[in-house]
């Protein structure tokens, strides 16, 4: 819908002409997802890994100072579904975007869309593959994702997509310590709704609230990634037991 808007705004900067054709990139694969006879095989996919994500790192996800930052990482950043209105939105307000956000936070921006892009790309490949095979998503098995996974052939894509993890939240993490970020988004509600905004100011919220909350994120982050390292290495190998991870890790 809101394609040619994007087309028409000049940006200057590097991290503004990055988000720029990240966000054209993501519109056009939105449209083409949405369009897939595999559609709902992609949500499942979404959910499963997302269920796994959780039983791998029960242990952070059930932590009081981890949960809310890590259900937000799986349901918002993640998205596997429902953000729909609110990606429009930012295609939507992109000029305004360019024009008063600092250009440290559309490099951010730029992140975080980069990284819904390459996992829901990853996502409809492995949907794809599955589909081949006749394998159905709402019985998929440890085993048949993971040799779908070893399949796919995209180890330096999800390389990426942990850099991505890593780089996003640490930047997140950065800016939730300016206490003026909080105070804008609790006066700016009522403005973002009257522009049906409301979506698109809920995440920021939502995202907020959640790092805000946590305590060396930092640590969390290299946890996780480093947990998500050895369970791509087990896949790779072909480990009996893949998402099984020494406790001290």
């Amino acid at each position: 819908m809101y394609r040619e808007r994007l087309v028409t705004t000049e940006v200057n900067s590097e991290n503004a002409h990055r988000l720029k054709r990240l966000l054209l990139e993501y519109h056009d694969f939105r449209q083409l997802k949405a369009a897939h006879p595999l559609l709902d095989d992609t949500r499942q996919i979404a959910d499963w890994q997302a269920q796994r994500l959780k039983t791998t790192h029960q242990d952070l996800y059930h932590h009081p100072g981890y949960h809310t930052g890590l259900e937000f990482l799986l349901t918002d950043l993640y998205a596997p579904a429902g953000m729909t209105r609110r990606d429009d939105n930012i295609d939507r307000i992109f000029p305004k975007m360019v024009k008063w956000l600092p250009d440290n936070l559309l490099n951010t921006f730029a992140g975080l869309v980069e990284l819904n892009l390459v996992t829901q790309s990853l996502d409809l490949e492995l949907a794809e593959w599955l589909a081949e095979r006749g394998i159905r998503t709402d019985q998929l098995s440890g085993t048949a994702y993971c040799e779908a996974y070893r399949a796919s052939r995209q180890l330096p894509i999800r390389e990426r997509q942990l850099d991505l993890v890593a780089d996003t939240g640490q930047q997140l993490d950065r800016y939730v310590r300016n206490r003026s970020l909080g105070w804008l988004l609790s006066i700016s509600r009522g403005p973002a709704e009257m522009a049906e905004l409301g979506d698109l100011h809920s995440f920021l919220h939502r995202g907020y609230s959640a790092f805000r909350n946590m305590d060396k994120v930092d640590l969390l982050i290299d946890r996780l990634i480093n947990r998500e390292q050895q369970v791509m290495r087990n896949i790779l190998n072909g480990h009996p037991a893949p998402f099984s991870l020494p406790s001290d890790l």
